[in-house]
């Protein structure tokens, strides 16, 4: 019999785990699944890598070749028959007006050009610039001519708020040209867009383009 001071004989086989054996193909097939591990993340380093330097590149080329709008600039706007203060069948308007290409490595296709000069939102002349041509790269263009005779068609109820415009010391015009454009990279050529530009310029009381207005930016944009 124990006595009662005797602790009663624990076992400690409890407080150790047991090890356990693996087999070899358990073995293997971790082996197997780090280094499917490892070749999906190389895989993906370096398809992430291709993509940011793809990603790099287009944009130093884009920053290079992006085509900036043709720019259109008013030179001169002049109607001589208007200081006078009469219409006559010799009334003429004469324009010059500048095309003006920016870019770098960019080139211009222009099929014709049309030009129309309106007053008080109403056409009073305009032609066709029958020439089309391509514009190369950091290039000014001028459009410049005169209107008269059929070009221009001016009623005498526009020629007397014309005249009554020109006592006040400002006629308000608005120059309006149209083209099809296509632009050209090195071999590569685009299609073909509707391009639309609007000028408004003022003359003083000699027929003259003011000089505020000389050089003048228009607006252009895309149909």
């Amino acid at each position: 019999m124990r006595s009662q001071n005797e602790l009663p004989i624990q076992s400690t086989a409890g407080n150790h785990p047991m090890k356990r054996h693996h087999t070899a193909g358990y073995y293997a097939r971790r082996v197997k699944e780090n280094l499917t591990t490892r070749v999906f993340k190389l895989i993906c380093a370096i398809f992430l890598t291709m993509l940011f330097l793809v990603g790099i590149l287009t944009f130093v080329l884009w920053l290079s070749l992006r085509p900036h709008r043709p720019r259109f600039h008013v030179q001169e706007l002049s109607i001589p028959g208007l200081g006078q203060g009469n219409r006559s069948a010799k009334a003429h308007i004469i324009f010059n007006v500048t095309a003006r290409n920016s870019n770098q490595n960019v080139g211009f296709y222009y099929d014709a050009i049309k030009i129309t000069v309106n007053y008080r939102d109403q056409s009073i002349g305009g032609e066709t610039l029958a020439f089309p041509f391509y514009q190369e790269p950091k290039n000014t263009t001028i459009l410049a001519g005169i209107l008269g005779g059929n070009s221009l068609r001016v009623t005498a109820g526009q020629w007397r708020r014309l005249v009554a415009d020109r006592w006040r010391g400002v006629v308000v015009f608005s120059i309006e040209l149209s083209s099809t454009i296509r632009f050209k990279i090195s071999t590569w050529k685009s299609k073909r867009h509707r391009i639309h530009a609007t000028c408004p310029v003022a003359v003083g009381a000699d027929g003259s383009i003011l000089a505020t207005d000389k050089d003048k930016s228009c607006q252009v944009y895309f149909i």
